[in-house]
């Protein structure tokens, strides 16, 4: 519950985690399955073995749902709007993080050897992950910004 005169979330951070659920929850289906230009470097590459395209599809099927449940801890009318916010932003940057975590096993890439001559790179990092820094950057910015904003004391007091 929010505590007796603390500020709900606001509106505009409410919306920041909303846009990066969402990004999550379609981007993948499009990034890996819809949009030609990169999704034949993903479950469209005849290359890739089934089973490398089991874990592709695994990932598009799964962040609908990590997005639809942060979504709805996010909007969730009963509890701590503080505490939704920061559950909800933690699930948005589940997928970011485990880019990174991902490239922690042997044998994993950002981008397959194929495709690394003619793959754009921006501030060094492969596009993904340069995106990932901007999502997890607008987080943890959230994330500071209203625990801020909730332990200031209202005016007036």
């Amino acid at each position: 519950m929010t505590r007796r005169g603390a500020q709900r979330p606001s509106t505009a951070s409410r919306a920041a985690v909303a846009s990066l659920l969402g990004a999550i929850g379609i981007g993948p289906l499009i990034a890996d399955f819809l949009y030609r230009p990169t999704a034949d470097r993903h479950i469209h590459n005849p290359r890739w073995p089934p089973h490398a395209k089991f874990h592709n599809a695994q990932y598009i099927a799964m962040s609908p749902l990590v997005s639809a449940v942060g979504l709805r801890v996010l909007f969730q009318r009963d509890g701590d709007a503080h505490a939704h916010l920061r559950q909800a932003a933690a699930l948005a940057s589940v997928a970011w993080l485990g880019m990174w975590g991902a490239l922690l096993f042997p044998g994993t890439a950002a981008v397959d050897p194929e495709f690394a001559a003619t793959g754009s790179k921006f501030r060094g990092l492969d596009p993904q992950l340069f995106m990932s820094l901007i999502a997890l950057g607008g987080l943890a910015g959230t994330v500071t910004t209203e625990a801020i904003r909730a332990h200031q004391t209202p005016a007036g007091r």
